[in-house]
């Protein structure tokens, strides 16, 4: 419960960016815009809940082939077929609840989507007792009616992506579960049938539904129809097949549900619209995916013609795994645009987004012996540690990470910065260097580097977080070695230039000793600190042989109430763990 109300209480700091009153009956496509029943236009805000339905192995941090089926052999080879039954169904228990849907309203969002696993709905088509049929399967409709009632009570629109279709559609076969053994989405017409029967079976049951803000119908098409072009289909000039099936997809819906909007996605991971030239239905939207390129103007101008041209709404239909930074510009300039987006994931095991599931030690275990670093766990060990990881989906159970929160809602519109924790000095007080204040990057702390941007550099990928721990800003954050506790961390890689703000209150105006704890090798640091916009004299840190101690500095004045310091690397080589106030 702890963590739960951190979550109502950080609620407060957002009660002005979290009002949303554009729910109101179906969404609709009117011109270029998405509207409501009102022909009010809404801006869709929100998150995709990878890991749910549909596991991801990086999310597991698995060091073999990410597909889920090959995840689910390898647990399976530890604690056998019933264990692992029971695993998955505590997953998806536990992974998605109502407080979800709950925080996620709270926050700010306004929508959900639900990147769906087929086989969660149907048999695959090489294991159905009858050729041709479909044998229909009811924990998918069960967790989708599930989902669909919280969003209704919270009003928030649920968008059904279908994230693996039977076969597969693509060769990026992580993302859709896709064993390339057998015959594709794209390879066998039964694959098609099934998938246009699971969009008409998903149509009838949902058909008058308001909460179903759309029908995702492909998640990332990545398959090349033109002989010599690129496998993943970034280079089709035509993608025929691709939107004739398309095509075929809506009619199927059509015969059943003319109420809900329709996306539709391209090649090459979405993004390749190649040889679409005209619309086949008056209610679509057309999706695209952003990852790792700049956020200029020019990064979507490809698809601001399309919406121009082709007189239909376009949508960030996903994008995230990236830095605070980017998060913010990223968003900044879909809202600039009137483009609604949808960030990924909710939570994996990881930093960047909003709920980080942890790692617990037999699972930590368990990575360890599949890497080859460690014995076989016994059957007992591996299903307590796989039952542990599921119970840690819960919301209750993750970390949850304020600053990724607050960069996507409050600082979209906002340079303001505030502080990470409420702090009050008396006599004495603490800042710890990791707590620096929530806010841009330039008001709150300065980094060298602060995002990555590997697809428009064209360079290797870019750590922002070297420490990739705590906090997903530039600041480098690191956790001790040995660490007992989760904010056992430092601050470290500080290099010239950089810097963190510290906004607290202090009790009494007058001078207070400055201590800082740090680290350092044979170096020499320097740093300068500023109080209330005034920079004191240069600080010399000295050399500490790597261990953690306290330095006395000097003296620095402070004034009752509102303060605001800020730490300055002028010379790197050092650690910060604590700066330290004590009234003279």
């Amino acid at each position: 419960m702890k963590n739960l109300l951190l979550v109502f209480c950080f609620l407060i700091s957002l009660q002005n960016y979290a009002q949303d009153s554009s729910f109101s009956g179906f969404l609709k496509v009117e011109g270029k815009n998405i509207v409501n029943d009102k022909d009010e236009n809404v801006v869709l805000r929100g998150f995709g809940l990878g890991g749910y339905m549909l596991q991801e192995g990086y999310m597991l941090k698995v060091p073999f082939s990410g597909q889920q089926y090959v995840f689910r052999e390898h647990v399976q080879e530890l604690i056998g077929n019933d264990k692992t039954e029971e695993f998955y169904s505590s997953w998806r228990k536990n992974f998605m609840q109502k407080q979800d849907v709950d925080s996620l309203k709270k926050w700010g969002f306004n929508s959900i989507r639900l990147p769906m696993h087929y086989n969660l709905f149907t048999l695959p088509v090489e294991d159905e007792p009858e050729k041709g049929k479909n044998t229909w399967l009811e924990e998918g409709f069960k967790l989708t009616d599930q989902l669909v009632s919280w969003c209704r009570d919270n009003e928030i629109y649920l968008i059904l992506d279908m994230h693996a279709t039977p076969g597969g559609q693509g060769h990026d076969v992580n993302i859709s579960d896709r064993d390339p053994s057998k015959a594709s989405l794209w390879e066998s017409k039964d694959n098609r049938e099934k998938l246009t029967a699971l969009w008409v079976k998903l149509a009838e049951r949902y058909k008058d539904e308001p909460v179903i803000g759309a029908y995702d119908l492909i998640n990332e098409p990545n398959w090349t129809f033109e002989e010599g072009k690129n496998k993943n289909g970034t280079e089709d000039s035509q993608n025929v097949l691709l939107w004739d099936y398309q095509k075929k997809l809506t009619e199927a819906i059509r015969e059943i549900d003319n109420n809900h909007i329709i996306i539709i996605e391209g090649n090459g991971w979405g993004n390749n619209y190649n040889g679409l030239i005209d619309l086949w239905d008056d209610n679509l939207v057309m999706s695209f995916h952003k990852y790792w390129t700049y956020n200029t103007t020019e990064s979507i101008q490809n698809f601001l013609d399309y919406r121009e041209n082709l007189n239909i709404p376009i949508w960030l239909g996903e994008s995230g795994e990236n830095s605070n930074v980017w998060f913010t510009d990223a968003i900044g300039l879909m809202e600039a645009n009137n483009i609604g987006w949808c960030w990924w994931p909710l939570k994996k095991i990881g930093f960047n987004n909003p709920l980080e599931i942890k790692v617990n030690p037999g699972y930590k275990e368990i990575l360890n012996y599949w890497r080859g670093e460690a014995s076989k766990p016994s059957e007992e060990e591996a299903y307590e540690a796989f039952m542990q990881l599921a119970e840690n989906t819960k919301i209750e159970n993750c970390i949850i990470h304020h600053d990724v929160i607050d960069a996507m809602i409050r600082q979209t519109s906002s340079k303001k910065s505030m502080p990470f924790k409420n702090i009050r000095i008396e006599n004495q007080g603490e800042l710890k260097a990791v707590n620096y204040d929530l806010g841009r990057e330039g008001f709150a702390y300065k980094d060298s580097i602060s995002a990555n941007y590997h697809v428009s550099t064209g360079k290797k990928r870019q750590n922002w977080n070297n420490g990739r721990y705590y906090r997903n800003d530039g600041v480098d954050i690191f956790k001790k070695e040995n660490a007992a506790a989760y904010d056992d961390v430092y601050v470290g890689d500080l290099e010239i230039g950089d810097w963190m703000q510290y906004t607290f209150t202090a009790n009494d105006a007058g001078n207070y000793m400055l201590a800082i704890r740090v680290s350092s090798q044979d170096n020499l640091g320097r740093a300068i600190i500023e109080i209330n916009g005034v920079k004191l004299e240069t600080l010399e840190i000295p050399s500490t042989a790597g261990e953690w101690k306290w330095i006395n500095l000097n003296t620095i004045p402070l004034k009752k109430g509102k303060n605001q310091l800020r730490f300055i690397a002028i010379k790197s080589g050092f650690n910060l763990e604590t700066i330290r106030l004590q009234k003279q």
